[in-house]
Order: structure tokens, then C-alpha cells, then sequence
């Protein structure tokens, strides 16, 4: 595509709006800015869009929004009659337009004949995953950036068993929006059209009982009576957390209140992802006024949660999505044992990047830990798969503060999770440890273990190049060694193949991700893949050793290197 081209061929147009013009005619000079709006659409993938607002083919915007609604409505329709009644649910998150893009998804759809369910505001993530299999829908959108910078929205699709658009179904959609010019009209109904109904109240009753219902022990929030602050980095945790919070019985709960507002530019939160430390830095100021115990962080569509602990006076620390998800792993088999309510066949589950520090946890209490490809679709395509051949999976993680509980809901769930934080957090209590306590714990009983996820940011029009040329490069000339310990092994999960020093080959079982898995000689790994959502590659380092200082001291090597392919 002639970016160029494309560009005057929208000035062209009559069908722009003036915001579209003024904002166009602003950027003639800068043909870098042009290239970058121009150069080729938004990539329809299973994660949907996601990319920086604005007037293009590669920004979000309404275009791109009707454009992508009228490709999933034909595949809806696709599916037949009783397809197109039983719809597609709608949701929106806090960010600038989502509410707007929204409202614009269920008019298109409800112009071509297909039924829609409308949420009346703002809701989490998990609430559509599960509101998709409530309503018996036959898919879903939310228009959503997760955590991203306030500069981007998104546009996430599910299918009728609550879980992220499948491959075939994506490419589907892809297709078709690729046959759709986006500049024409889109046909839509008026707002108030009897196909689109506005849900709200009785959903949120129905997914709160089912958050509350994966409670092990309902009494100990109650006991222990932590201090705990909340923030929903004015997103849509705010509509659920603290009530499914003091439902479950925590009586000094103390919400950041300048953040429990909806606001799409975060105004007191220059990062809105709790995975990072700068996110909570008004929580922080509130929990060391207060003395609190416990801060939990939902991010902008709360379906990733982040956890700070007290560690002395005045101090925190913020928890890796590894831990937490060790640590809700080891509760939920230690609790569930202990009242006698683990099922015969328990079953869990993390994606590979995660840590192994879970699967010796899993195995020390005899249940089953399984590995997926990195996102929560493919932990949702094995949630489905387990419901028909009686195992029952308890919990699900990834490393990048993801968690889902059961599987009322078939994607990240923060707000089950925020639920069971604090049940954790308390059961702890009543038993005279912290969290951090616990870990060290489990370290003692099986072995040490430190996690780090190296992120090589790539933007620009040459950013998928450069990360397919280091993807390249790493497997055309391999380490021999890495932070001082030989590479035993070589996993490429692209071609499903795994490779020795000695030149043997073995089929791995998966295939079909563009993932390298470097196993060390001393059970340490380093693991790199492009995201999927972002202009990156992730190193995810995964160390092993007899201490924490030898593990520092491997994981700063195995650091260096990872950030020593991007300068290369």
C-alpha cells in the first residue's frame, strides 16, 4: 500500500467528518506521521485491535470500529438464524471515545439483524466473558486498551463460550474487513432500536455471585480484619471490587478516591498497569497514611491485577504476576485440602513463559499443571476442553498479572482475583505470616526460584522488521551458553522442533508460535517471543539456584543479554 496514496485519498474524500479534516491537513508536512497512520492497516488478530487514537487506517477510530463491527456481524450471520437472536454483548472500558465506540459497535449490528445486549456503562472485562455465556450470546466486544497508555484503545472480540475470538474465526473477520472500504457509509440503527437492549443491574448480580462463589474460606476476610487500599486506576474496577469486597467481608477497606472516578486520561496515574510499581503511587501514599496491610490495583478494564504487601513500617512491595500466581495456586490447593473440597482430578493451569515454580507447587500437592501458548485464549480453549473430560481446573495464570478462578469466566479476571487477594492475604494472617512470608516458604521447601521479563521496545514503521530479523537471527546462530551455564536444549515452538547441542531433534506438542525456549544446563531458562498486542519482544528470564543471591546474580546476567540483542 502507497502510504502516501492513501493518505490524499482520504483528504480526497467527502466522507470525512471536519475533526478528520482539521486533524489530517495538521500533519501534511510530516510524512514520517502520514507513514505511520497510512502505511497499512490495524492487523485483525485472536487478541482483536489495539493502537494509538486517532484519523488513519493504522489508528483506532470510529472507521475502524464500524469497519471491523460489519466483518464480525457477517460472521455472526454466518452462523444462521438463531445465531443472529441470540447476538452479541457489548462493553466499553473507561478510555476517551470507548463509550462512543461502543455505542457504535451495537448500532451496526443492529442494523444488519443481529440481536445486541448492551451494558448501560463502563463494565470489567471478566463481566462480558461471563455475560456472553449467561445470555447464551453468540460473541462479544469490548472496546478496551487494557493497560496501555491513555494514547490507545482497542476493540476485543469474544466467541459464545466466553473466551477471545479463535484463529479461524479471527482470520475470518480479517478477511472481511479487508473487503470493506473504509470510507464508505456504514449502515445504523438509531440508538434507541428494539434490537439493542441495555443490560446493567441483573448481570452484575449474577457475575458477583459467581466471583463470591470461589471462596474457600468465606470467613476469613471477616477474621483477620485487614487494612486494605484499592484502586481501580479510574477504570472499571471501581464498578465491582469494592462492593464484591465488603460482600465477602473486608470492614476497612479504604478506596483511592481520586482514582475511583471513570477517566480515560488518568489524570493522577501516568501508567495505569499494575505490573509496574509508578502505577500505585497514590495508593502508596494512602496505605502508609492509614497503615495498611494489603494494596490491590485493578488496571483500566480490571482484568489484571497487581498486589503491594507490607513488608515493615511504611514499606511495600510490590509482587511479580509469578508470585501471585504461585502464592494463589498454593492457597487455593493448601485451603481446598484442608476443608476437603479438592476435586478427585484438580487441574492447573499457566501459560509457558510462566513460572515452574507453580508446577513443583501443583505437583507437591498431586495436581496436574498444564502449559499453553501465552494468552489467556489458549488457557480458555483448555478450560473448554477439560469441561467435557471431567477434570476439574481450579485456577489458571500467566506471568503478566493475568488469573482466572474456575471457569465462570474464560479470560483474565481481576475481579474474582481482587476477591481472592484478600482471602488469601487474610488466611495468611490468621496464621501469622505475610505473603512474602509464605514465599520464602515454599523456597525453603522447593528450591529458589527468581523470575524477570525483559521487554525490547520496537516502534515505528520498521518495528515488526527489526523483531522478525532478531527472532531470525536467534535461530540461525543460537548461544552456546547464557550467563554462564551451557544451553542444553533449544525449544522452537514456530516449526515444533527441539534441538540438542548434540544435534538431536525431537517434536515438541505445540507448534505454531513464534517462541525460542533456551533451556539451561541447571534448570534456568531464557524465553523470547514477540508480543502479540505490542511493538516488542519479551525476554522472559526464568532462573534456578541454591539461593537468592546466586539467583540475583544469574538473573542480572541473563538481563544483560537480553538487552544486549536489542542494541545488536
Amino acid at each position: 500500500m502507497n502510504y502516501r496514496e492513501e493518505y490524499e485519498r482520504w483528504l480526497a474524500s467527502d466522507a470525512l467528518t471536519p475533526e478528520e479534516r482539521r486533524e489530517l491537513e495538521a500533519i501534511r508536512g510530516d510524512d514520517q506521521e502520514i507513514r505511520e497512520r497510512f502505511y497499512a492497516p490495524l492487523s485483525f488478530g485472536t487478541a482483536g485491535l489495539r493502537g494509538v487514537m486517532g484519523a488513519g487506517i493504522r489508528r483506532m477510530n470510529a472507521r475502524v470500529v464500524r469497519q471491523a463491527t460489519r466483518a464480525l456481524g457477517s460472521l455472526i450471520l454466518a452462523e444462521g438464524g438463531e445465531a443472529a437472536a441470540a447476538g452479541a454483548v457489548v462493553c466499553c472500558d473507561c478510555r476517551n471515545h470507548s463509550r462512543e465506540y461502543a455505542v457504535d459497535a451495537a448500532r451496526v449490528l443492529a442494523a444488519m439483524g443481529v440481536h445486541v445486549r448492551l451494558f448501560e456503562a463502563l463494565r470489567p472485562t471478566p463481566e462480558l466473558s461471563f455475560a456472553i455465556r449467561l445470555h447464551g450470546a453468540a460473541a462479544g466486544i469490548n472496546i478496551t486498551a487494557s493497560h496501555n497508555p491513555k494514547e490507545y484503545n482497542g476493540y476485543k472480540v469474544y466467541w459464545s463460550d466466553g473466551a477471545q475470538l479463535p484463529p479461524e474465526r479471527a482470520e475470518t473477520v480479517a478477511r472481511a474487513m479487508a473487503e470493506l472500504d473504509i470510507l464508505d457509509p456504514v449502515p445504523m440503527a438509531p440508538e434507541d432500536d428494539p434490537g439493542i437492549e441495555i443490560i446493567g443491574r441483573e448481570t452484575d448480580e449474577a457475575f458477583l455471585r459467581a466471583a463470591l462463589s470461589q471462596s474457600v474460606c468465606p470467613e476469613a476476610a471477616a477474621k483477620a480484619a485487614l487494612r486494605i487500599v484499592y484502586t481501580p486506576f479510574n477504570g472499571a474496577g471501581a464498578k465491582l471490587v469494592p462492593e464484591a469486597l465488603r460482600r465477602m467481608g473486608v470492614r476497612e477497606l479504604l478506596c483511592v478516591e481520586e482514582q475511583m472516578a471513570p477517566d480515560g486520561d488518568f489524570p493522577t496515574c501516568k501508567n495505569p498497569n499494575p505490573e509496574f510499581e509508578a502505577g500505585f503511587e497514590r495508593a502508596l501514599i494512602l496505605a502508609r497514611e492509614k497503615d495498611a496491610d494489603l494494596i490491590i490495583g485493578t488496571d483500566p478494564d480490571a482484568d489484571r491485577l497487581g498486589l503491594m504487601v507490607k513488608t515493615g513500617p511504611g514499606e511495600y512491595r510490590l509482587l511479580t504476576g509469578n508470585e501471585v500466581g504461585v502464592l494463589f495456586l498454593d492457597y487455593l490447593l493448601t485451603a481446598k485440602a484442608e476443608r476437603g473440597t479438592l476435586p478427585e482430578r484438580p487441574v492447573a493451569l499457566k501459560s509457558i513463559v510462566s513460572s515452574e515454580m507453580a508446577r513443583a507447587v501443583a505437583e507437591r500437592h498431586g495436581a496436574e499443571m498444564e502449559d499453553t501458548f501465552t494468552g489467556f485464549k489458549f488457557l480458555a480453549e483448555r478450560m473448554k476442553l477439560h469441561e467435557k473430560d471431567g477434570k476439574h481446573v481450579i485456577f489458571a495464570f500467566e506471568e503478566a498479572i493475568g488469573y482466572a478462578f474456575g471457569d465462570a469466566v474464560r479470560d483474565k479476571d481481576a475481579v474474582t482475583a481482587a476477591l481472592m487477594a484478600a482471602e488469601m492475604a487474610s488466611y495468611h494472617a490468621l496464621r501469622g505470616k505475610t505473603l512474602p512470608e509464605r514465599l520464602e516458604e515454599l523456597y525453603a521447601l522447593l528450591g529458589h526460584r527468581e523470575e524477570e521479563t525483559v521487554s525490547l521496545v520496537m516502534p515505528g514503521v520498521d518495528g515488526l522488521e527489526r523483531m522478525g530479523k532478531l527472532m531470525e537471527r536467534l535461530r540461525r546462530t543460537p548461544p552456546a551458553s547464557l550467563a554462564g551455564e551451557r544451553v542444553r536444549r533449544v525449544r522452537d515452538y514456530l516449526g515444533g522442533e527441539a534441538r540438542d547441542g548434540e544435534g538431536n531433534r525431537e517434536a515438541l506438542p505445540m507448534r505454531g508460535a513464534d517462541m525460542l525456549y533456551f533451556d539451561l544446563a541447571d534448570g534456568s531458562a531464557f524465553i523470547v517471543r514477540p508480543s502479540g498486542t505490542e511493538p516488542k519482544v519479551k525476554c522472559y528470564l526464568q532462573v534456578r539456584g541454591a539461593s537468592r543471591g546466586e539467583c540475583e546474580k544469574k538473573r542480572a546476567a541473563l538481563a544483560a543479554y537480553a538487552r544486549s540483542l536489542a542494541e545488536a
